[in-house]
C-alpha cells in the first residue's frame, strides 16, 4: 500500500480561537489508520473565514504535499458555514459520489443528514474531501467512504490499479 500523506483542517471559530478541545481530530485519526494504514501528517485548527481556509487548503495541498486533505466543520446552514464554498473554489473537478455517500448514509442515522453541504473534488491529484463538524457525523461520514478513499487515490495519481472489485459492471 502506498503511504499517503494525509492533512486536516479543523474549520471552527471556537476550536481556532482555543476556546474548546478539537473533539473530531481522534475520530479522523483513528479511521484514517484504520482505512488508509497511515496517520494525519498535518493538521490544522482554522476559523470559519473563507480566506484563512482558501489559504490553509491551498498551502495543505500545493505546499505541503498532502495527498487527502479532509476539511471538517462548516458544511452546515449557518452565515459562517463556508467550508463547501471554499472548497468548490480550490478544486479543479467535483466528485460528487463521495458526498452523495455520505449523505446517503447519514439519512440512515438522521433526517438532519439532508441539511449537510459537504463536497468532495480534485486539486491536481490531492483529493480533498469535507466532513461535518459532529463527531458522530465524522465517523458515520468517513465510514461510509472509507474503503474507496485508497482506491480514489490511485486511480487520481495513476499510481497502479485500485481494487477491481466493481461487481462485473465495467466501471
Amino acid at each position: 500500500m502506498s503511504k499517503w500523506k494525509v492533512g486536516v483542517i479543523s474549520a471552527s471559530d471556537s476550536i481556532a480561537r482555543g476556546e474548546r478541545a478539537d473533539d473530531r481530530i481522534p475520530i479522523i485519526r483513528q479511521l484514517t489508520t484504520e482505512w488508509l494504514r497511515v496517520d494525519v501528517a498535518v493538521y490544522r485548527a482554522v476559523a470559519d473565514d473563507m480566506e484563512d481556509l482558501k489559504e490553509h487548503m491551498i498551502e495543505l495541498v500545493d505546499r505541503e504535499k498532502c495527498d487527502l486533505l479532509i476539511v471538517t466543520g462548516g458544511t452546515g446552514l449557518s452565515p459562517r458555514d463556508v467550508t463547501p464554498e471554499v472548497t468548490a473554489w480550490v478544486t479543479d473537478r467535483p466528485v460528487p459520489g463521495l458526498a452523495e455517500e455520505m449523505r446517503r448514509a447519514g439519512l440512515q442515522q438522521s433526517r438532519r443528514a439532508m441539511l449537510t453541504r459537504a463536497v468532495a473534488g480534485t486539486r491536481g491529484n490531492s483529493l480533498i474531501i469535507n466532513l461535518p463538524g459532529n463527531p458522530t457525523g465524522v465517523e458515520i461520514c468517513y465510514n461510509a467512504i472509507g474503503d474507496m478513499l485508497g482506491d480514489a487515490l490511485h486511480i487520481l495519481q495513476g499510481t497502479g490499479e485500485a481494487n477491481e472489485d466493481w461487481g462485473g459492471l465495467g466501471w
